[in-house]
């Protein structure tokens, strides 16, 4: 089980943090930081002739958190704002003040255990692989706040057979709001003996909605299967189709199967098709079979073969048949043509199942 990058955020078209030529009140973005007060609005007033109050919504029990004080936020409570932060928004964060700079040092550290581990793990940066110093690394890096590394961790710790921590290191980043976290805990989950459906669903839920398109994936085929308080085919094939949009190659397939039998989505031959076809482009095995025998059908034979082959080679045996049967119905410049296409393809990019 593999943990997908976080790399799914999206971006939001709105300043909030500050150049560092900027003068005056920083996260101009939050409304809750205006010294203006809105029209009509008259705050409590001491006194009435002075114009030039300024309007500070947070109570007097609160003073430390105004506008002019909100690097004062807890460390605790900023730390785990930033638990599920990479490095340049870190570093981004540790810019506003120094006191956020303060607080945010042992995530910042977090990233280069994160990066330690990584190298470790996989035999990159001129280090040989070495899954010991990599759990070393990721475990600094997670006892430092990271959901990065309590993902890595927990995900480590899975491939080594000791699953109970991984799941532990799973559900801390899960609580903490990482979606790879709670994608991660909820497929555990269901792979449990006994598995905890209900516990699984919710977590893979948190991270759907989050728009970790494996959990939208794995949501859905529980839905689909039945696995949860009922069979739900309308909703499997929504959450199918944003996986799909978000790149799942999985996803793709299981939508064009959903367009063309009607399950759950509307049928419609020329969106199957279309699905079909991303999911083929991107390796996906069974798709390039069923394009390829689409193709067939449609009378393109060089293409069919094309897709054929492809299939043939990533497993498919039944795709060779049909392939043979084509062969003897074309030229031998289109079916050197069609293995010329086939030598020289290459998939799109996606996510992997």
């Amino acid at each position: 089980m593999a943990a997908a990058g976080p790399t799914e955020y999206q971006m939001i078209n709105q300043r909030t943090w500050p150049y560092k030529s900027d003068s005056g009140p920083r996260f101009t973005a939050f409304s809750f930081m205006s010294k203006t007060p809105p029209e009509n609005h008259n705050p409590r007033k001491t006194n009435p002739t002075n114009h030039n109050l300024q309007f500070n919504p947070i109570s007097s029990s609160n003073q430390e958190y105004s506008s002019n004080n909100f690097s004062h936020l807890p460390n605790d409570v900023l730390l785990k704002i930033a638990a599920t932060f990479t490095l340049p928004n870190l570093r981004a964060a540790s810019q506003v003040c120094k006191s956020w700079r303060d607080a945010l040092r042992p995530l910042r550290e977090a990233m280069l255990f994160l990066k330690y581990g990584k190298n470790f793990k996989h035999g990159r940066g001129g280090v040989e692989v070495n899954l010991n110093k990599a759990l070393d690394s990721f475990l600094k890096g997670a006892a430092r706040g990271s959901t990065l590394a309590m993902v890595d961790a927990g995900l480590l710790y899975w491939e080594m057979g000791r699953k109970e921590q991984g799941v532990a290191f799973y559900r801390k980043a899960a609580v903490l709001g990482d979606p790879a976290g709670q994608c991660n805990l909820g497929i555990s989950l269901l792979q449990a003996n006994p598995p905890d459906i209900e516990e699984a669903i919710k977590w893979l839920y948190k991270a759907s909605i989050a728009g970790y398109v494996r959990a939208q994936y794995k949501l859905a085929l529980c839905l689909h299967k039945g696995r949860g308080p009922s069979r739900d085919l309308k909703e499997a094939a929504r959450w199918y189709l944003k996986a799909a949009e978000g790149g799942y190659v999985c996803a793709m397939y299981n939508t064009a199967i959903c367009y063309s039998v009607g399950e759950g989505l509307s049928r419609s031959h020329k969106l199957a098709r279309k699905w079909m076809k991303r999911a083929a482009d991107r390796g996906h095995s069974k798709a390039q079979f069923e394009h390829g025998l689409s193709l067939f059908s449609e009378g393109n034979m060089m293409k069919a073969v094309v897709y054929l082959e492809l299939a043939t080679r990533a497993g498919e045996t039944a795709a060779d048949h049909v392939k043979y049967v084509i062969l003897q119905q074309i030229s031998t410049s289109s079916r050197d043509r069609a293995m010329f296409f086939a030598d020289n393809w290459h998939p799109l990019p996606s996510s992997s199942c």
